[in-house]
């Protein structure tokens, strides 16, 4: 079988858990990797290059672009460039690591278009009402900031037909274990496992 890991895609709107299921599935399974952006902006901190970011000067970022050497990339409020180096995820699959892009909506079709064998999975929340009384419970943003997080949530779910799964995070568990069997089905798919279904044909 085609030991290639696989590009992962997770997206959903704010405060449907998107970091904590992504931490499951890491520490759950050792070829699952988060993908390391690189930044402009200056380490914070206890931050560590290659492990938290790939720290950038805006020449050498402004020329990776130019080289179109990311998956995809934004300009934050016009002060720092974050994006996603094609050359760590390549090697990663290539060692048979799959690799999660924790990105919103406009990154994952970006992502997409770039990278089709991307496996793009929606995280949506069991109800809008649950997802904002998720958002009040963190008790880290003001009722405005609520409101406004709330209503791109409802544009974002307008974009999940886009997506090739949606899975919903009701119980982390039971979600994780979801996306877990996405993984295990998208190995077996038979368009990415052409050369071994090849070699059985040929009685090898």
């Amino acid at each position: 079988m085609n030991g290639e890991g696989l590009l992962l895609v997770v997206s959903g709107p704010a405060g449907v858990g998107k970091g904590t299921i992504n931490q499951a599935l890491i520490e759950r399974n050792p070829n699952i990797k988060m993908s390391i952006s690189a930044t402009t902006r200056a380490p914070r901190e206890g931050e560590i290059e290659g492990v938290h970011y790939f720290f950038k000067t805006e020449a050498a970022f402004r020329e990776m672009i130019a080289q179109n050497a990311f998956l995809e990339y934004m300009h934050v409020f016009q002060m720092h460039y974050y994006g996603t180096p094609k050359s760590f995820v390549r090697d990663e699959l290539a060692m048979g690591n799959s690799v999660i892009l924790e990105i919103d909506v406009q990154g994952a079709m970006r992502v997409k278009q770039a990278y089709p064998e991307a496996v793009l999975i929606f995280l949506a929340p069991p109800s809008m009402s649950e997802l904002k009384t998720r958002l009040i419970g963190r008790g880290t943003e003001t009722i405005d900031v609520i409101e406004k997080r709330f209503n791109i949530a409802l544009s974002e779910i307008q974009s999940a037909e886009n997506y090739d799964y949606i899975v919903v995070n009701n119980i982390s568990v039971v979600c994780v274990a979801q996306v877990e069997a996405i993984v295990a089905a998208e190995k077996c798919k038979v368009s990415r496992n052409n050369e071994a279904l090849s070699k059985l044909r040929k009685g090898e």
